[in-house]
């Protein structure tokens, strides 16, 4: 069973922080906080009777604290409320669920897949759905070493 959640941002995603609509907000959380928590909700079950279950968190490095403090950030001029503050919602999730399930075969990661072409940017970003999905298969195919409660792109380690 394969479950996709796009949120397609609207010119109202796109707004300064104070000006966002409470609905856009609520709108965009019911996507990528509460549908992503549901969908992991409704297979954990089956994930604990794995022998190597894998959790993998679609995030942002929209959502990155550290990053959207840094002005020499790439995206720096993206500061987009309700996306934004999501896929930071999405990483939290991931490390709450990593520290609870440490003692599990199941692997608890985020992916970060860049600027990648795709419904939500109308298609102007520079790398392809194939690039935006190596940190994610990645993390899906983990051996039983690997790591869990991180935030990675395919070259690695990202900050929170």
């Amino acid at each position: 069973m394969n479950v996709v959640l796009i949120h397609i941002l609207s010119e109202s995603d796109r707004l300064p922080p104070s000006q966002v609509e409470v609905e856009t907000l609520r709108h965009t959380y019911e996507t990528n906080v509460f549908g992503v928590f549901a969908v992991t909700k409704t297979f954990l079950p089956l994930l604990k009777k794995s022998k190597a279950g894998r959790i993998v968190n679609l995030s942002s490095g929209l959502g990155s604290l550290t990053k959207n403090s840094d002005p020499n950030y790439e995206f720096a001029n993206f500061k987009l409320l309700a996306y934004n503050s999501s896929k930071t919602a999405v990483n939290a999730i991931t490390v709450l669920l990593a520290a609870e399930l440490k003692d599990t075969a199941i692997k608890v990661n985020a992916a970060d897949p860049g600027f990648t072409a795709t419904d939500i940017n109308q298609y102007q970003g520079y790398r392809t759905v194939e690039q935006g999905a190596i940190a994610a298969v990645r993390l899906a195919t983990l051996p039983d070493d690997g790591s869990s409660g991180g935030f990675f792109d395919e070259n690695g380690v990202l900050p929170w």
